[in-house]
């Protein structure tokens, strides 16, 4: 009899393509253990959408506890699907010592710093020194907010929306500074200078009317309250600090948000004509064609008089404090 369509495509299907572990493995197995890992990887994807959902729905409190569940999930369907796809294959992996043997020496030459950061994930998502919405500095400088903890590597979002990948390694054993954890704020130091001689209640009165003019400046309380310190007496200027509470939202935007602080202490100490110092040296001229002191000024600057002239106080600016508003408009 002529063999049919039929029997010769179950033939190409049961046709050995190669040995693993004294296993033969056919066509039939290999596309069978594929559509395993497809499956898996494809239910993965799909719980990554759901914990984005997820974590949009239940708000900030609950983001990082939910993409912990998530990514454990993850990590469960993808090790049950590769087990279920090396069992379709019939591989018995007790015949498989000397490959394990091999890998082994693999990893510890070629794949060490791949598992290294693998396992620092894994710590990181059970330790929680670190969150999913935090905003982190590094020890270098790079700062951004975590948006997610990955099997190699963590992705901090940058207020410029650049990614940055951070190894996982690199975050558990460096030094960084978590700004928002716990989700609490924290309080910020806004230098600024103004002249000597300048009325320290009247530069006081002037910052906190700029600190509270700022939409994210948080309310005083019998906890934290907004201060204006004199640190230090500087070459030619009183050097004041800012001390405030911002919002949660605003410790996320370092950049804008110290932009907004000076922009409306700016306009306060103009507002009040408080002076603000810049470096300046005196001259003394003992001797100019003859004449001396006051001559000496006068003919210097070819009059009669001292030649000074008083500046004119600056008026406060009449445009939109950008930096406060682009923090109310992007709070997240």
């Amino acid at each position: 009899m002529t063999p049919s369509v039929t029997d010769a495509g179950k033939g190409l299907l049961d046709a050995e393509l190669f040995m693993i572990g004294g296993t033969a493995i056919t066509l039939e197995t290999l596309i069978a253990a594929a559509v395993i890992l497809t499956l898996a990887i494809v239910a993965a994807w799909m719980v990554r959408l759901l914990v984005r959902r997820a974590q949009a729905q239940l708000g900030e409190a609950r983001m990082a506890s939910v993409y912990i569940g998530g990514q454990i999930i993850r990590y469960l369907i993808i090790f049950a699907g590769l087990a279920a796809a090396i069992s379709t294959l019939g591989v018995n992996l007790s015949t498989l010592s000397l490959f394990a043997g091999a890998l082994g020496v693999g990893i510890g030459l070629g794949l060490q710093d791949i598992v290294k950061n693998f396992v620092c994930g894994i710590v990181l998502l059970f330790d929680r020194s670190i969150e999913v919405g935090d905003y982190v500095e590094l020890e270098e400088g790079t700062s951004g907010i975590v948006s997610s903890i990955g099997p190699r590597a963590t992705n901090l979002l940058t207020n410029d929306n650049v990614d940055v990948m951070v190894p996982n390694a690199s975050l558990l054993n460096g030094r960084l500074t978590n700004w928002t954890r716990d989700r609490g704020t924290r309080r910020i130091h806004v230098p600024f200078s103004v002249a000597y001689g300048s009325d320290k209640d009247l530069v006081k009165k002037a910052a906190l009317e700029a600190a509270h003019s700022v939409p994210f400046t948080l309310a005083d309380d019998e906890q934290r309250r907004t201060q204006v310190w004199l640190r230090k007496f500087g070459d030619s200027s009183l050097d004041f600090e800012l001390v405030v509470w911002p919002t949660l939202a605003a410790v996320k935007r370092p950049g804008s948000m110290m932009a907004a602080y000076c922009w409306a202490i700016d306009d306060a100490l103009r507002k009040y004509e408080i002076e603000i110092p810049f470096p300046q040296r005196d001259i003394r001229l003992r001797g100019f064609f003859g004449t001396e002191g006051e001559a000496a000024r006068s003919a210097f600057h070819g009059r009669s008089g001292d030649g000074r002239t008083e500046p004119s106080p600056a008026e406060p600016s009449s445009g939109a404090n950008d930096a406060a508003q682009d923090i109310v408009r992007n709070p997240h």
